[in-house]
């Protein structure tokens, strides 16, 4: 078993959010965690993921879900189903945080900025 603590996640930037990675790298990992910070006024631009789903869970804030051109409010508590390869994105109405989870141990290669 392995625990990451949340004040020890290393964020870096990508178009639009702050993003960390606390088990990059991890012999064994059959999926992937990635935590995002968003806030308001960022330039948020859609991406995909070409080699899996991705299940988002709002863990602090609200803000409008985007998908393939659609929106649905999404607030604290609320988890969004993306599927593999479609364009999606999160805007944010204040400071939101994400926790988003993918079937695939390789986010470097699972994330195509649009």
């Amino acid at each position: 078993m392995i625990v990451r603590r949340s004040g020890d996640a290393s964020f870096r930037e990508l178009p639009g959010r702050l993003s960390a990675d606390p088990f990059a790298g991890v012999a064994g990992a059959d999926a992937s965690v990635r935590l995002v910070r968003l806030v308001p006024g960022s330039d948020r631009r859609p991406h995909r993921h070409p080699r899996s789903t991705e299940v988002v869970y709002v863990a602090e804030g609200s803000g409008r879900a985007w998908q393939d051109g659609e929106e649905r409010p999404v607030s604290a508590g609320d988890v969004v189903l993306v599927p593999r390869g479609v364009p999606h994105m999160t805007v944010p109405d204040g400071a939101m945080l994400l926790v988003c989870f993918f079937p695939d141990p390789d986010l470097a290669t699972n994330l195509e900025e649009l």
